[in-house]
């Protein structure tokens, strides 16, 4: 089978128009088969102050009330989404942009509202994957955002970390997927203030001691938690790290593998 690289990248990247077109550049010379997952940075934040929204976080996570669903199916599956599109094609990588809802591909659930109520968020259900395996067959790359739906008229707001794993997963049984996210830090550290302490391979073994450890914790456990679910359902490898891991493997990064 043929090799699938799908990439998550997060605020670092999208809130520089600097660093995002240098990515897009970088991520167009991608001779694989690929796919784009990004994050809303920092814009739906703003936009929703300039509308005099209230944003409400619990424990880093948005409360998505109606009116914050509005704003950031704006934001993310709008502004953002087509941004990166319109700038891929600028690269000669012909690119389209997804929510969940577009070809069906992700059909996510309303999440229980309790412990907490996040409003309209969904967690995934099901990919789809025969549009994205007709596109991806074309050369044509598809490009999500944080949006999902729940095959009944509703779109939510959905984790990137978790979209990039479960589309890693459903893609998985026609590719051989590697899974990449992309953020500040040159991986997963020993040591949070130092920035080569990268801990350069994690197992599904070794996890639980470097939770007991505290090594990894709060912000870090729910990506590590997505990373250990895909290569545990067939992804064969994930990779933490800078956006640079993509183009030089010699660069310091975390590999999660079986």
């Amino acid at each position: 089978m043929e090799t699938l690289k799908v990439i998550k990248i997060g605020g670092n990247i999208i809130d520089s128009d600097d660093a995002l077109q240098k990515f897009l550049k970088d991520f167009a010379t991608l001779k694989e088969p690929k796919v784009l997952v990004h994050g809303g940075g920092k814009l739906a934040t703003k936009l929703a102050q300039q509308m005099q929204v209230e944003v409400k976080m619990i424990d880093g996570r948005r409360i998505t009330d109606a009116e914050t669903l509005d704003i950031i199916t704006m934001v993310y599956a709008g502004k953002i989404n087509k941004h990166i599109v319109a700038n891929l094609q600028a690269n000669n990588c012909n690119a389209i942009g997804f929510t969940g809802a577009d070809g069906n591909t992700i059909v996510s659930g309303l999440r229980p509202s309790k412990p907490v109520d996040f409003g309209f968020a969904g967690d995934v259900k099901k990919v789809n994957t025969e549009t994205l395996e007709l596109l991806l067959n074309h050369n044509i790359t598809p490009v999500f955002c944080a949006i999902t739906h729940d095959n009944k008229g509703q779109l939510l707001n959905t984790n990137a970390d978790t979209i990039a794993s479960e589309l890693a997963i459903g893609l998985s049984t026609i590719f051989n997927v590697e899974l990449y996210y992309c953020f500040e830090k040159n991986g997963v550290l020993k040591d949070v203030n130092d920035h080569d302490s990268v801990i350069e391979l994690i197992t599904p073994n070794s996890i639980k001691r470097l939770i007991d450890d505290h090594i990894i914790f709060e912000g870090m456990l729910p990506k590590i938690n997505n990373c250990i679910h895909a290569v545990s359902n067939n992804v064969d490898k994930v990779c933490i790290g800078k956006s640079d891991m993509l183009f030089n493997t010699n660069n310091k990064h975390t590999t999660i593998s079986k």
